[in-house]
């Protein structure tokens, strides 16, 4: 019978104390500054090795959208030209596995579900308490990207993204972005600058990580994409997803576009 899941064979705990206040503080100081925060080697190779393996076994029940959207992720204003760089429209592409999905002694649902490991992230992110969300679909999502399929030039509606890089592809799969591109609590959408950057006149920033990284990022003013993989390998990104208050479900609307399914 194999031996349940614990942190100690999921984190690298002589790298990353969970409990240790001053590199918490450390943490949240960086993510402040640079918007984005990567803490490389955070799980064990073996149990990176081990979902690998789980999450290429559930790849024949991913969900695989081509979706066109705007990089606000807003619908089309009709008040605007058909050409003005709010109403442009561009396509990303990928698979996705839901939380139902992953078998319940997985070791990405003992991290998830870890109260230190919820406590070091609120912490860092500046929450008091971090939740699951309501339905069943969405506090976990493996996402998938094989030869060509892309994550494209967008903004984040949530406050933070927590994600894991469980495989890059042999090339291409990078993770652009600009910080502070725009403001959304000031309704400054800096139509001038997307469009520049959508034309290539302005050169992104690449964060650097390798499979193992955990990674913290504030992306609801900071644009940016995940270029095509390239290659037989495919891209295998796990989404931790968490609210700051109890009892929010993702809208019927965006999980029949991003699942294919309400339940």
């Amino acid at each position: 019978m194999a031996a349940k899941p614990t942190l100690s064979n999921i984190i690298n705990a002589k790298i990353y104390d969970l409990l240790d206040l001053e590199l918490i503080k450390e943490y949240k100081r960086k993510l402040d500054i640079n918007g984005v925060l990567t803490l490389p080697n955070f799980l064990k190779n073996k149990a990176l090795k081990e979902l690998i393996i789980e999450a290429e076994l559930a790849a024949s029940e991913a969900f695989f959208t081509n979706s066109t959207h705007n990089v606000y992720l807003t619908p089309v204003d009709t008040r605007l030209p058909p050409d003005h760089v709010f109403n442009k429209q561009l396509v990303s592409s990928k698979g996705c596995i839901c939380m139902d999905q992953i078998p319940s002694n997985s070791k990405l649902k003992k991290l998830y579900n870890y109260s230190g490991f919820k406590n070091f992230v609120a912490k860092i992110v500046g929450e008091k308490k971090l939740y699951p969300y309501e339905d069943p679909l969405s506090s976990i999502n493996v996402h998938y990207a094989g030869e060509g399929q892309e994550l494209n030039w967008h903004f984040d509606n949530s406050e933070f993204a927590i994600t894991l890089l469980l495989q890059s592809p042999l090339e291409g799969g990078k993770f652009e972005y600009i910080k502070n591109f725009r403001n959304a609590e000031k309704n400054e959408m800096n139509f001038d600058g997307v469009a520049e950057l959508l034309n290539g006149s302005v050169k992104p920033e690449t964060l650097i990580m390798e499979p193992g990284t955990l990674v913290l990022f504030r992306g609801r003013n900071s644009i940016h994409r995940v270029t095509p993989s390239i290659g037989e390998q495919g891209r295998i990104l796990v989404v931790l997803a968490y609210n700051s208050q109890p009892g929010i479900a993702l809208s019927e609307s965006a999980r029949k576009t991003f699942y294919g399914r309400l339940n």
